[in-house]
């Protein structure tokens, strides 16, 4: 049988992702602007003293919706990841397109978890996440830093190149219609990126 200390925490749990959830949604619908803890506990339906338990202040609220952004971003590139071929460019490839799905799938997430807002960075399972989403992008690049470079050069490469895809790509339609219909594929721009990078086992 279950004990009341045991129900509790789950009980604890399940309210807090609630809570999560609910930021999640306010985001998507009113912007970053739109949190605060008040109008977060009423979407979830409880007590506008809920969410100062969990969250202490809207800083704490902040930093576990971005945690839970980098959850989904990470899945989106493993996701990818688990479909592509073995070689690093279709590695390399995949983490890009999960990159571009995951902007696509959950723009405001996105926006948010790179909007610069001071989070914290004490957080545990924010820490997590947010590390091992630029680890994916680390270990796709890693096969093609070249002797002397800078491994930091090529993250940043492909990093500019992918962000700024994805970000752009979500704004073309409602900025610039006719831009829309000229927008390349990002197959095609990685095929020029390919051009500057070699892995390392074809050099």
């Amino acid at each position: 049988m279950v004990d009341e200390q045991t129900t509790r925490r789950r009980t604890d749990r399940d309210l807090k992702t609630a809570l999560i959830d609910a930021g999640v949604e306010l985001l998507r619908i009113r912007g970053a602007d739109g949190l605060s803890l008040r109008e977060c506990a009423t979407m979830a339906g409880v007590s506008h003293a809920a969410p100062g338990y969990h969250f202490k202040n809207i800083m704490g609220l902040s930093t576990a919706i971005a945690a839970r952004g980098f959850q989904l971003f990470c899945e989106a590139m493993t996701r990818r990841l688990d479909g592509a071929g073995p070689s690093p460019r279709d590695r390399l490839s995949a983490i890009c397109h999960g990159y571009i799905d995951y902007a696509s799938d959950h723009p405001a997430l996105f926006l948010f978890i790179f909007s610069g807002q001071k989070f914290n960075e004490d957080d545990e399972f924010f820490c997590s996440h947010s590390e091992r989403a630029y680890a994916i992008l680390r270990e796709a690049c890693a096969p093609f830093v070249a002797s002397g470079t800078p491994k930091e050069d090529i993250e940043v490469l492909v990093w500019s190149l992918v962000h700024g895809y994805s970000q752009l790509s979500m704004t073309r339609k409602k900025e610039n219609p006719k831009l829309d219909r000229s927008w390349p594929d990002f197959d095609q721009l990685f095929k020029h990126l390919g051009k500057a990078l070699t892995p390392n086992d074809e050099t």
